[in-house]
């Protein structure tokens, strides 16, 4: 009897742990379902391709997910086009425009993709050794990597390892993931991909 609760207690666990770290695709490929718009840039989908492009007003816009993430591991694919200066938010809250979160850094060549930027507030918080931005494949696909485990953030760009640190601000935070297109008009990224497994 004792070895029977035994294994029932063990399929328990491993069906919730199964459960717990299974991987979900949040942009459908189709439309923006799950997702909300801030901003007057724009957000559309062109051949299964999630595009941001400088809207009229030239200003910053973001993408949110509807739903809040804590820890987790989000994997996704960019194509930078024009100056393709952008970045992927996590545990980030926004008013309007105004975001306060932590941000891993899309940008063009020399300019700290996969480092982190906290809005609003300390500023850049972490930025990867110049040697790594040979990483980024400017004009071509690239696929980012974010890990976000308590107080514990990582960032992978094509396999390689950006910034691996720790922060107690980052630890007591929850909230959305968000894209974001900065100002100054004439940007243009695509993104593909977009992986959430929480842990």
């Amino acid at each position: 009897m004792k070895n029977l609760i035994s294994l029932l207690w063990v399929g328990m666990w491993v069906s919730v742990t199964l459960l717990h770290a299974q991987k979900t695709r949040i942009f459908n490929g189709e439309n923006l379902d799950g997702w909300r718009i801030y901003g007057t840039e724009k957000w559309y989908v062109e051949d299964g391709i999630l595009v941001c492009e400088s809207g009229p007003d030239e200003e910053y816009g973001y993408l949110a997910t509807e739903k809040s993430y804590k820890d987790m591991v989000l994997t996704l694919e960019f194509k930078q086009e024009a100056n393709g200066n952008s970045g992927v938010f996590f545990r980030s809250s926004i008013e309007g425009t105004k975001i306060t979160g932590w941000q891993a850094e899309v940008a063009p060549p020399g300019n700290n993709t996969g480092g982190i930027y906290e809005s609003y507030g300390r500023g850049w918080l972490v930025k990867p050794d110049p040697i790594k931005d040979q990483a980024l494949k400017f004009g071509e696909w690239n696929k980012m990597k974010i890990r976000v485990k308590g107080k514990r953030v990582t960032t992978w760009l094509n396999g390689t390892k950006m910034v691996d640190f720790k922060d107690d601000k980052i630890g007591e935070a929850e909230g959305a993931i968000a894209l974001q297109i900065h100002s100054g008009g004439g940007i243009k990224v695509r993104w593909r991909n977009i992986v959430v497994k929480e842990l």
